[in-house]
């Protein structure tokens, strides 16, 4: 909220320079540093580990219900009323969010015994994560699907304006159909997600997702595109919710929320290291080749988490 509120005041005292909105950009991201874990990790006091699927994919259908809706309300906002304005209602927006959260009724927290600091914790969750087997497949899986396949979004400009002819109301349209997608996702996961095997909803989303994102590759037509990112929107929506339940549950209490640390510094890692990819591989191949190469690595990372799992089921059964 408080940066928000910073935004407000450059872009009304006239202040807001690149130097400037960087310094808020790295603000935002201290304090997300200390919200996404704790949000990720709060999930499950809000409701239960039964309903654990059904609350992240309701939360995502709401994350990607706004990327379908967000972009549209904020242009004609702009329009009508101003950047300032908008920044503003959105810092205003944010104390809906601090009143429900303190009018929440849940157990009350009872401290461990055994303190450590606050480096020792953060440490802690990394070993953790790393020695648990299945908590270190789903993060490196989660990686390489982040690096390699999220990453097709940076790429979308490029391939909406090179590759299909459009321009800026083109580039919105196909990014609303991947929202789409993983609204569509989001609702179905919550309603039906009980009713299939984690595993194969994770690694089947992920293998939805690449073959949409390959095809993606292959295609000049504007209305096919369309329809690949909605199916590509759909399976990666699986694949997140699907994972992300799984990691919160295999853990113990105590750990969620240092696991959700690493599973947010995963999630932060991605982002920069997936853009710089996808810039790379662009550059030197072209943006299909990109998306393709992308999505080749996604089907195949999957291929391997599945024969890790095998392997450690083999190994436990004998």
């Amino acid at each position: 909220m408080g940066c928000a509120f910073l935004l407000v005041a450059g872009v009304w005292l006239g202040f807001a320079s690149p130097l400037f909105i960087i310094i808020v950009a790295a603000l935002n991201g201290v304090a997300m540093g200390f919200d996404m874990p704790a949000r990720q990790a709060f999930t499950v006091e809000m409701t239960s580990r039964e309903d654990l699927l059904n609350a992240i994919s309701l939360n995502s259908s709401i994350v990607n219900g706004a990327r379908v809706i967000g972009p549209s309300v904020a242009g004609l906002m702009i329009g009508a009323v101003g950047v300032a304005m908008c920044f503003l209602l959105n810092g205003l927006s944010f104390i809906a969010v601090i009143a429900g959260l303190l009018l929440m009724r849940v157990p009350s927290f009872e401290r461990k015994i055994d303190i450590v600091s606050a480096g020792e914790h953060a440490w802690n969750g990394i070993v953790y994560s790393m020695r648990h087997q299945r908590v270190r497949t789903i993060l490196f899986l989660f990686l390489a699907i982040g690096i390699f396949g999220w990453s097709y979004t940076v790429l979308m400009p490029a391939f909406a304006r090179d590759v299909l002819g459009r321009g800026a109301n083109g580039y919105g349209v196909l990014m609303s159909a991947s929202g789409t997608g993983a609204f569509i996702g989001a609702l179905f996961v919550a309603t039906y997600g009980h009713l299939f095997v984690p595993r194969r909803l994770a690694l089947g989303g992920v293998w939805l997702f690449a073959a949409s994102l390959f095809a993606l590759a292959l295609t000049h037509n504007f209305y096919l595109a369309l329809a690949f990112l909605v199916t590509a929107g759909f399976g990666m929506l699986l694949f997140f919710s699907t994972s992300n339940t799984v990691l919160q549950t295999i853990v113990p209490d105590e750990m969620r929320g240092r696991v959700m640390g690493v599973w947010s510094l995963v999630f932060g890692a991605m982002i920069p290291l997936g853009s710089l990819e996808a810039g790379a591989v662009a550059h030197w191949l072209g943006t299909p080749l990109a998306l393709a190469f992308g999505a080749i690595i996604c089907a195949v990372s999957a291929l391997v988490t599945l024969i890790v799992i095998h392997r450690r089921e083999a190994r436990i059964s004998t």
